[in-house]
This record gives structure tokens, C-alpha cells and sequence, in this order.
């Protein structure tokens, strides 16, 4: 399958950069400006996986960093949601990627596909880009996490339940008839919109941030007037939280505390509560 090279906005990082004491710091000390522009600091390349050489989920695109010297990524499966292809959200995949990771976007089965269904969709695409995609070499894979929009992003609060061992989750306008998750102890990053009508905060992401126990550490952040489509059409606030979240918690790269507290303000956000991680 032919990769194509995205270079739009990226920048080369020289070999052996960020090798500092934690051994999976990737890229350079992060701003506000590099997690706020349109790519990060690594070119990414993307190669589509057809349905017919998968199991457990429907195929899709993977995004993944073309640099190999500094070692190998983290991993995050992500999902469209209710009816929705992955080409509903697929700017996150090279967006997320050109900051050190490499993201499959998954087409599902079906697209009428419940949230269980999407979550154990998200960990077959995990296990495949783990053991048998072209870019295997390239993943470490004990740092992986999921995410996904409406009910991709209620499956991946069901997929953080599955496999504990997951390093992040990011629900999207997430969609699930279950309320409570005081079983999820990943790191999850909950990103609502104040005027969603399909999954109202009120009723769903809050619901689903205040269930969760602290010990997981945990974020909410709500969008000020954003709908339940946010995630479809480019989303900074989106990029750049999702972005800190995953490089501090698949990474482990504290670097990027700063950015989740005391978090992100200003005329976009309309709440944000974080248990603070430690640094």
C-alpha cells in the first residue's frame, strides 16, 4: 500500500533530540504556539488498511511519524461516531501524528455499531497495529490509548474498561446509555460541547467525568456554544488539549503539565476541571 508523505507545516527534528531523562520524550520543549499550529514538529506519512486484511474492525488510515531516530511511539486508535466515517474527523490523524504518535482511525464494522462494539473495535485495531501492521516496528506497545467522537467516544470509555493497562482515553461528545464509570482507571480526557443536543453535557460527559475516580486522573473540558459536531470540522482547543493530554500520559512527558494545569481559558472554554496530575 503506497504511503503518502504529508509536509504541510512540519518541521524536522534532529536525531537524538529530547533524549532526556525520560527515554520517551519526544520533540522539542512544547509552546502554546507548536501545540496551536496546524502540524507539530514531525513529518508524518499515512497508508490506508483495507477491511479485507483486518479482523474486529472495518479497516481505515494509519498516520505515523516518518522519522525513526528517535525510537519508537506511542499509539492511539480513534473512532468516528453513530453513522459516521472516519473521514468525519480525519484531520486529528495527521494532526495528533506529527506529535510523536502513531494513529489509526478506524473505519467500524458497521455504522450503526454501538459504543461496546466500538470499544472492542478500538482494541482489535490496537492488537493489529501492534502485531501485524506495516508500521509495527515503529510502535512501543505499552503505550497506547483510544479515543473517539459520540458513540466512538462512549466506546472508548468501554475500551478503557476492557484493557486497564491503556496509557490515555479522549471521548469526544461522548454517547453511552451507561452513566457511571467508577471502573475506568485510565487517564481520560473528556471534551464536551456547552450546546450539544445529540449528547448533552449534562447528561452525558459530566455525567461521565464525575463517575470516574480521581486516582485515574482526569480532565473535562467543555467548549463554549460548540455542538455535538465539534470534532468534525478542525477544533484547536480539541487538538491542543488532546495533543498535552496524550504526550503527558503516553509519554509520561511532564513537559507538558503546564498544560493541564491549571489549563486552558479564554473566550473558547466554557469549563475545565482537572484532578492535576503530579509532575
Amino acid at each position: 500500500m503506497a504511503a503518502t508523505l504529508a509536509v504541510a507545516g512540519a518541521v524536522a527534528v534532529p536525531a537524538g533530540a529530547a533524549q532526556a531523562a525520560n527515554p520517551y520524550e519526544r520533540g522539542p520543549a512544547p509552546t502554546v504556539a507548536l501545540l496551536e499550529a496546524s502540524r507539530g514538529p514531525f513529518a508524518t506519512a499515512s497508508q490506508s488498511v483495507s477491511s479485507l486484511s483486518v479482523t474486529g474492525f472495518g479497516g481505515g488510515v494509519i498516520y505515523y511519524p516518518t522519522d525513526t531516530s528517535q525510537g519508537t511511539f506511542g499509539a492511539i486508535a480513534i473512532s468516528p461516531g453513530y453513522t459516521a466515517a472516519w473521514s468525519s474527523i480525519s484531520w486529528l490523524g495527521p494532526r495528533i501524528a506529527s506529535h510523536g504518535f502513531v494513529v489509526i482511525g478506524i473505519e467500524t464494522n458497521t455504522r450503526l455499531d454501538q459504543p461496546d462494539s466500538r470499544g472492542r473495535q478500538l482494541l482489535a485495531a490496537l492488537d493489529y497495529l501492534v502485531q501485524r501492521s506495516a508500521v509495527r516496528t515503529r510502535i512501543d506497545g505499552n503505550r497506547l490509548a483510544v479515543a473517539g467522537h459520540s458513540m466512538g467516544g462512549g466506546g472508548s470509555l468501554e475500551a478503557a474498561v476492557s484493557r486497564p493497562s491503556l496509557q490515555a482515553a479522549v471521548p469526544l461528545a461522548p454517547w453511552n446509555l451507561d452513566k457511571t464509570w467508577s471502573d475506568v482507571g485510565v487517564p481520560t480526557l473528556i471534551i464536551g460541547g456547552e450546546s450539544d443536543s445529540v449528547a448533552p453535557v449534562a447528561t452525558h460527559s459530566e455525567l461521565f467525568y464525575s463517575s470516574i475516580p480521581a486516582s485515574a486522573e482526569k480532565a473535562y473540558l467543555e467548549l463554549n456554544g460548540a455542538s455535538h459536531f465539534f470534532p468534525q470540522t478542525v477544533n484547536t482547543p480539541t487538538a491542543r488539549q488532546m495533543v498535552a493530554w496524550l504526550k503527558r500520559f503516553v509519554d509520561d512527558d511532564t513537559r507538558y503539565e503546564q498544560f493541564l494545569c491549571p489549563g486552558p481559558s479564554g473566550l473558547a472554554i466554557e469549563e475545565y476541571r482537572n484532578t492535576c496530575p503530579s509532575a
